[in-house]
């Protein structure tokens, strides 16, 4: 174990026989076993968006290392809560952590110059179709040695965005799709600043208005049996309402406009071509 991570959830930093380092939440967390899920399901969907996110593994914990790290549980109130041996959820640390420099905030001056900015709009995409009741959350990193330019001097090393925590898609532990106008937003105003129109969140309403029920489905079966046992039904309803709600995303993104504080200052929607959106074009 290297260390306990904040949040409610209780995840632990953990290095792996594969040699690297991953964020472990557990499948008895405090919050609930359905947040493992929503964890794979919601990170899964972000890679095939190409919206930067750890990469995702389960981590086999068993009962030898639980013995030899008694400091790995869940903490409940004045208690401890014994970890169960067997597969949890594992996403990749950026890194050796003794090394490696990760922020979870960054000024608005550094803000402004992230190599991958629009990224959050694609994760706005993601958020609004997978309901997430969370707030954005985001890490920033940034290579540890400067690139160098033709001509021979040191580029200054610019910060990247990586989205993470995807445990309040789906409602949380919920399963259920609220829709709030101002959920799912990243709480820095700035990252919306630019947005005009539904084509500034392109190619990622694309993608998911012609998402493919197949790579649902390969995502799907990946999830450990363990994590959904009682709640095999209510997870391939929950799967059937995400497909329905594929070309629901432009309106959805569209309400939060006349939300009671407007995140897109600058919309004015003049890149629409009609109210159904027939501008989306098969891939």
């Amino acid at each position: 174990m290297i260390r306990k991570m904040c949040g409610a959830a209780q995840a632990h930093l953990l290095e792996c026989d594969d040699g690297h380092f991953y964020v472990v939440k557990f499948l008895n967390n405090p919050q609930h076993s359905r947040i493992l899920v929503n964890e794979w399901l919601a990170s899964s969907l972000l890679a095939y968006l190409q919206i930067s996110t750890p990469e995702i593994a389960l981590v086999n914990v068993t009962s030898e290392f639980l013995a030899r790290n008694p400091e790995v549980h869940i903490q409940l109130h004045s208690s401890h809560l014994a970890v169960e041996p067997g597969p949890h959820f594992g996403s990749r640390y950026p890194g050796n952590p003794s090394e490696a420099m990760i922020y979870d905030f960054v000024p608005d001056a550094l803000l402004e110059k992230v190599a991958n900015p629009n990224e959050f709009l694609g994760a706005l995409v993601l958020d609004k179709w997978t309901g997430n009741v969370d707030a954005r959350q985001a890490v920033f990193s940034r290579p540890s040695t400067r690139r160098w330019s033709t001509s021979g001097s040191r580029k200054p090393r610019r910060f990247s965005v990586s989205m993470i925590d995807q445990g309040y898609t789906f409602g949380g532990p919920l399963w259920k799709f609220s829709d709030s106008p101002l959920q799912g937003l990243y709480f820095r105003p700035t990252v919306y600043r630019s947005v005009q129109s539904l084509a500034d969140f392109q190619p990622w309403l694309n993608r998911v208005v012609h998402f493919p029920q197949t790579l649902l489905d390969g995502v799907r079966a990946q999830i450990p049996p363990r994590w959904v046992v009682g709640d095999e039904v209510a997870l391939d309803g929950l799967l059937q309402q995400l497909m329905t709600r594929c070309h629901r995303v432009p309106d959805l993104i569209e309400d939060s406009t006349r939300a009671r504080v407007n995140p897109f200052p600058e919309w004015s929607g003049e890149d629409e071509v009609s109210a159904d959106h027939s501008f989306y074009m098969a891939p």
